[in-house]
């Protein structure tokens, strides 16, 4: 007899391209059918997912999330330039730009630097609202599956817009997945918005404070760490840029290990705090291997391979963790977010 799913709050990050990651982790997750989603915030990609996944779910259950899930990353391979990418033809190997150290990828993020999207993009192209507007029924983002959270960043502010119930749309996925040198900022009642990440990658607060839950999943695609250190223009821009993605989050662990901290030892209220139950899925050496360029490869042989490391990532943690929701931690974010990152690994004498 299958035994009723426990119940849970997804919590995922976003990271372009690599959000077929996510797509695997979630691929996987309902295959199993051991979980049930009630609450889910994502950033940029992490938002995709989120509401494909919702779209999926009201249309046909796990299966037809699963289906939906599928579908909408295949039609990104398609698309080509979701996330800023650009075809590979044209921009061969060649003698100034060798395919060793030149991929299209990087070729066209170098070049995007130099230029702003309002200035070679005047028409606003964006290939991703047609995508969206294919595979997301907003009616079912707003509907009785799991509560979603999508957050976007106030550029006027500097500040994170959570937006949940009536104020999903397509729209606002657009806002969550703006990066600012690739695509125009999105407004939405006259305010102007860029990705989501910024602010909170993703923002976890929604779903401690929106949903009675407290088991938390996060699904994490960005790289703590890095082994070598950048040396190119390109690489130093995109590592910065991947550590202030991971910045929210980081402060963000450190206050919540601070109250469950105050919590164990009794010197807050309970009923005052959600003593979270916190669970993470992730493969840091797998994605870590890849470089941040390769966040602009929508082609399908990548996204897929992106895909079967997230599944097998989410494998692992069934077998290991599965047994933890609802009665502990599996995940310890001292150990994660506090510890590793306090002092250099070595020190030369």
């Amino acid at each position: 007899m299958q035994k009723t799913p426990k119940t849970i709050d997804l919590a995922l990050q976003g990271g372009a391209s690599h959000g077929a990651f996510t797509w695997g982790v979630l691929d996987r997750l309902l295959e199993d059918g051991s979980l049930r989603f009630a609450g889910i915030s994502g950033s940029s990609a992490g938002a995709l997912n989120a509401a494909v996944l919702a779209t999926g779910l009201a249309r046909g259950g796990s299966q037809g999330a699963r289906d939906a899930l599928r579908e909408f990353w295949h039609d990104v391979s398609r698309s080509g330039a979701c996330f800023g990418a650009v075809p590979a033809a044209g921009f061969g190997a060649s003698p100034l730009w060798p395919a060793s150290s030149w991929t299209p990828a990087a070729f066209f993020g170098a070049w995007a630097r130099s230029f702003s999207p309002y200035e070679f993009n005047p028409l606003d192209l964006n290939p991703l609202r047609d995508a969206l507007r294919r595979h997301v029924d907003e009616a079912a983002l707003r509907g009785t599956g799991p509560k979603l959270f999508v957050t976007a960043t106030v550029v006027r502010t500097g500040q994170p817009r959570v937006f949940s119930g009536a104020a999903l749309s397509i729209d606002a996925l657009l806002a969550s997945a703006c990066l600012p040198h690739l695509f125009r900022a999105v407004t939405i009642d006259g305010e102007a918005y860029w990705d989501g990440a910024y602010s909170g990658n993703p923002a976890l607060w929604p779903l401690i404070y929106e949903t009675a839950e407290a088991d938390l999943l996060l699904v994490k695609t960005q790289p703590m760490e890095r082994a070598a250190t950048p040396q190119t223009a390109l690489a130093i821009a995109d590592r910065a840029s991947e550590i202030g993605f991971n910045a929210v989050l980081v402060a963000e662990m450190r206050a919540i290990a601070f109250v469950k901290r105050l919590l164990t030892e009794q010197r807050v209220e309970r009923d005052r705090y959600k003593d979270l139950r916190l669970h993470l899925i992730t493969d840091e050496a797998g994605l870590g291997a890849l470089d941040a360029a390769s966040k602009l490869d929508t082609s399908r042989s990548f996204l897929e391979s992106l895909c079967r490391m997230g599944r097998a990532a989410a494998g692992r943690w069934l077998d290991e963790h599965r047994a933890a929701v609802g009665l502990r931690s599996s995940y310890d974010i001292e150990a994660g977010f506090l510890a590793p990152h306090t002092a250099p690994r070595s020190r030369k004498p």
